[in-house]
């Protein structure tokens, strides 16, 4: 993705400001309002890992812990050589408020290392997991804090820190982190999870915007796990997918692209190969007229500089934060119907739930059964969601936001903690 497109922003001010706008209409007290806007826990850890060649690399680490009233923290861990403490802070605090809206009995958590894993072998990147888990070991746990994959981080490196972690505590401890292969506890339906369950608030939307899948277009920004299962997804439903993109530019065809050519060739490492006339930027990709825009990479990337040139119907944030508080203002005046991250993108931890509460039974489901209940959870939060826009007349993260915020105020008001 283009660093043009994003304004520098820190992520931990505009979740402070999207806390402020649900807390006014909830009439929070002031003091239940700060403790929203703190992590409960923050660790910083720094460990050493020997380098193929021989040297030795010390990598720096987070993981943050934002609220447990309700439950255990839940959250992923990235490697991204971008990664800040305040970035975490601020995912961990999203992720409680992503697990209180389709009410799952967790809090928020998110961890992350400073480390471009393109620049690593996959040996490098074992040794990188394993050393991060065993810094990090004794401040998470199945009743304490699970992580899962984010950005750059996969099953199989959660299958190592599953490993690293049993290997500590001596014991079998698959419920210690979700997102994890198959073979080792993981849950079928997971890595399609976050797509699946954007692509069901998607179709409730177009539903009360009164437009049929069919022949919908369509333009994903960020054509990874999550943008091209979703593409893919919503073309089996009738969608018309004329827009994708990837760190490198995109691609766009007004017919219509054709998706298994461009998974081939996002394969092969370039999309440029479909056809120069085909080339789009980032930036363009994002103004199209199209009825749905589903942004899926990273943060900012809609803001107050270009949310006046979005002519999508539906805007789905299958990305964490790609939407500024200034630019969904703009968005509700224009009538853009912006399904936000907490809701859009909650498929995977949903899912990464199902997986924990099935490590903890020693009873696994089938893939139907993990979407079957997927697709409850997703529909019932997205009318509860909706339902509360309507009754205040505002925008649907701000409604998202309040259906969280009460019900994390409650579990703390319960607790005896305010």
């Amino acid at each position: 993705m283009s660093i043009l497109l994003q304004e520098t922003l820190n992520p931990f001010e505009i979740v402070h400001k999207q806390i402020d706008v649900a807390a006014s209409y909830l009439r929070l007290p002031e003091h239940v309002t700060d403790i929203l806007k703190k992590p409960k826990r923050v660790l910083s850890v720094n460990f050493s890992v020997r380098m193929d060649d021989g040297t030795v690399r010390v990598f720096e680490g987070y993981r943050s812990q934002h609220n447990d009233a309700i439950g255990p923290a839940k959250g992923g861990i990235r490697f991204h050589p971008d990664v800040t403490l305040d970035e975490v802070k601020a995912l961990s605090m999203w992720m409680s408020f992503k697990c209180g809206v389709v009410g799952l009995p967790y809090g928020g958590g998110k961890g992350g290392v400073i480390c471009d894993p393109h620049e690593h072998s996959k040996g490098e990147l074992e040794r990188i997991s394993r050393g991060y888990m065993e810094a990090i070991a004794d401040f998470i746990g199945p009743e304490k804090d699970i992580p899962a994959p984010d950005v750059y981080t996969t099953p199989q490196i959660m299958g190592w820190m599953m490993d690293t972690y049993s290997r500590l505590k001596g014991v079998h401890s698959p419920g210690v982190i979700t997102g994890k292969p198959l073979i080792l506890g993981g849950s079928k339906g997971r890595n399609e999870a976050t797509a699946q369950g954007c692509v069901y608030t998607i179709l409730s939307a177009l539903r009360d915007i009164g437009l049929s899948p069919d022949n919908a277009t369509v333009a994903v920004q960020g054509f990874g796990n999550a943008g091209r299962i979703a593409a893919r997804l919503l073309a089996e439903v009738g969608c018309k997918i004329v827009a994708v993109s990837d760190s490198r530019g995109g691609l766009f065809a007004p017919e219509g692209l054709d998706l298994d050519r461009v998974c081939e060739l996002k394969d092969k490492g370039s999309l440029a190969e479909y056809g120069n006339e085909y080339h789009i930027s980032n930036e363009a990709l994002l103004e199209l007229h199209v009825d749905i825009l589903v942004p899926a990479a990273l943060e900012n990337v809609i803001t107050g500089r270009n949310a006046a040139n979005i002519h999508a119907k539906i805007v789905a944030e299958a990305a964490n934060g790609p939407t500024t508080p200034e630019a969904d203002k703009v968005l509700k005046k224009k009538g853009v119907l912006v399904i936000p991250d907490i809701l859009a993108n909650a498929g995977g931890v949903t899912v990464s739930y199902f997986e924990w509460v099935q490590n903890g039974m020693h009873f696994y489901w089938s893939e139907e059964e993990v979407l079957e209940k997927l697709e409850k959870k997703m529909n019932a939060s997205y009318d509860a969601v909706r339902a509360l826009s309507l009754e205040h007349d505002i925008d649907l993260r701000t409604a998202a936001y309040m259906i969280s915020m009460k019900r994390i105020a409650e579990a703390m008001e319960a607790r005896g903690w305010i």
